[in-house]
This record gives structure tokens, sequence and C-alpha cells, in this order.
């Protein structure tokens, strides 16, 4: 097999509006359309693995390869595009994942965000931005989006810690600058403590990973600049949670106060298939740091964020219920599939139904 035909099971994919291929040795190759995994008549052997690998990666991410067992990196193969590539070792053979990512940066709208409430939430002078969600839900599209709307429309230096770097951007109203780890900087809490010697107005960092790269976000937060973020979880409470589990139980205290101060809003998305015409759309939950989020998180009493953001829309937030009840209603997703992805359905019934309990009193805890 020659590199040619990677370029031919890539342009299948991108022609199908893929969104991943997995690729080991031995194995017919698969992508990913619509959410679901289809098989390819493409198998390839460790020898063409091999070879790929080396035109994708130098000597020391091969190296690196050998030792840790995992490797991220970017790769764009001319007249088709850009890949996110992890190249790994299972069962002692090589596996290749890659997702494709799309060089036009798609705006809000495009995205099927919920344009005011991010564009506001996008327009934060300080704070952290933290976008959440499982892995594939989008996250990185969305904070990309974010960026380029700041990039199109004030005057700020963007300064982007990736690993590795997904979408490029360029300079527009604002200076961005992307730095990818391995290759730009040693490591993200190297790149952190840096960046603020930079004069930067926004610090986008690929992944929150743990406690020190957000102790660094939260410096960069105190002295006065926007800090955006994403963060591996399956809610806007789960992600409080993710955050404070970085330290041990006699930090928490500490963290919690300091995030009660510097949080600016949480946003996390899951996406579900279009009712019509394919494709999938995102149910949003938006948790924004109003004056009743951050006493929940100075006291501790998170498992009241839920109800918070459910009676919070004064304050620009949604929860993931009121998301997918307005798409179910657009008639953009179904009833079946809305109450597949929601965290409580028996809820969501009542809601298609049209009955809706108050959910302050949750809150306030009377």
């Amino acid at each position: 097999m020659s590199v040619s035909n990677l370029r031919e099971l890539l342009e299948l994919g991108v022609n199908s509006g893929a969104s991943d291929w997995h690729i080991r040795e031995e194995t017919a190759a698969t992508i990913r359309i619509s959410g679901d995994l289809v098989e390819t008549d493409f198998v390839t052997d460790k020898q063409f693995l091999q070879d790929i690998m080396k035109t994708m990666a130098t000597a020391d991410m091969i190296e690196k390869l050998r030792v840790v067992g995992d490797l991220d990196l970017s790769y764009v193969e001319d007249g088709i595009g850009r890949f996110r590539v992890n190249i790994h070792r299972q069962r002692g053979m090589l596996g290749m994942s890659m997702r494709h990512v799309k060089s036009k940066i798609a705006n809000f709208e495009e995205l099927g965000l919920p344009k005011e409430n991010i564009e506001t939430i996008a327009s934060s002078e300080r704070g952290i931005i933290i976008l959440s969600g499982t892995t594939g839900s989008g996250k990185s599209t969305t904070l990309a989006s974010m960026i380029q709307h700041i990039n199109l429309t004030s005057r700020k230096h963007i300064v982007t810690i990736e690993d590795p770097i997904e979408y490029e951007f360029h300079d527009a109203k604002s200076i961005v600058e992307q730095r990818e780890v391995g290759l730009d900087t040693e490591t993200f809490r190297s790149a952190l403590v840096h960046v603020l010697r930079q004069d930067p107005d926004i610090i986008m960092v690929g992944e929150m990973r743990n406690g020190e790269s957000f102790d660094a976000g939260l410096q960069a937060s105190d002295t006065g600049h926007l800090v955006m973020t994403t963060l591996h979880s399956t809610n806007a409470y789960q992600a409080v949670n993710r955050i404070l589990d970085f330290y041990r139980f006699e930090e928490q205290q500490a963290i919690r106060s300091a995030l009660a101060v510097n949080l600016r809003a949480v946003i996390c998305q899951r996406l579900i298939p279009r009712a019509y015409g394919g494709g999938v759309i995102p149910a949003v939950e938006i948790m924004v740091n109003s004056p009743i989020v951050r006493k929940l998180i100075e006291t501790n009493k998170l498992e009241k964020l839920p109800a918070a953001i459910e009676s919070g829309r004064q304050d620009g937030m949604q929860s993931f219920n009121q998301s997918l009840l307005k798409l179910v209603n657009e008639g953009i997703i179904t009833e079946e599939d809305a109450l597949k992805s929601s965290n409580n359905a028996e809820s969501l019934k009542m809601n298609l139904k049209g009955i809706f309990l108050d959910s302050s009193a949750q809150v306030i805890g009377e």
C-alpha cells in the first residue's frame, strides 16, 4: 500500500461527511458518519501504518510513542484538510484515530448554538470560561467559534496553547498566536507560566488536565485575563466537581473560593441527531456565575447547581432539558432522541406535556 491510499480513505470520509477515522493493523478501517461507525474495505498492515507514521511525525515524536504508547499530533493532507491524529498501541499493534478539523470556522448560527447567550459570554473581559462535554461532543469546535467571534469583533491579543493545534486562526481585528505543546512549548504548565509575560488579553488552553494547569489558569484570571478552556464532563455540575477532583481534600475549600470568584461560565454540550436531513446539532447547557451560583460554589452546595441553572434564564442560563425541549418544539430533533440524551428523562417527559415544576425552591432550600 502507498501513502496515496490513505489519501483515498480520507477523501472518501470527507466527501461522506465523516467526523472520525479508525485505522488498525490487519483490520478494515471504519469511519464515523453522523455518529454511526461505518466499515470500509480499506485494510492496512503494520508496514503501511509505520510508513504513514513517519510521514506525519518527527523522529522525536516517534520515540515518544515508543516510550509512552500514545502520540497526539495534527496532520494536513493537501487538498483534503487538516486532521487531529492520535497514534497508539493496542494489543501490541499500531492503531490510529483521526478527526477531521474543518478549515472554515463555523459561526454560532451555523453550529446551532444559542447565539445571544454565547456571544455575551465570549465578550467577557476576565475570568474562566469552560467548554465541557464528552469526547466528540463538539466542545473544541464551539471554543474555536468563540475565539473567531472575538477575533472578528474585538481588538485583542489572543494566545492559544494546544496539543495539537486544531483550527488555524488568521488575524482579523485581533492578533492571534498559536502555540503547540511539544513543538512551540514543552508543556501546558510551562506555556501558561510564560504566557503572562506576552501581554495577552485572552488565553485559550486546549484542555485543563490537572491541578497545576488549573492553578496557572486561576493566576491568569486573577490578574485580569480571560481564560478559555475545555474539560471532559457530562454536565456543568460535574465540571465543577471535576476541577475539585484535581486537588486533595484539604485544598478544595480554597479552590472552591477561587473558582467562585474567577469562574465566568460553564458551557456543556452533547450532540443529538437531527430529525431530518442527517447530521447532528448540539444540545447546550449553560451555567453562568450568577450571585446564586457563586454562593452555592462557595458554600459547597454543588448539588443545587442544576436547579440554579434551571431557574436562571434571566442570567443567560439554560439546562439540558430546556435546550432539548426547544429543539423538539422546533422540530429539529425527535422526542425519542431528546429523552435518550436527557439527564432527567422523567422531568423532560412532563415538560413535553406542558408541565413545569418550580425549581427555584430547590435552590434556596425552602
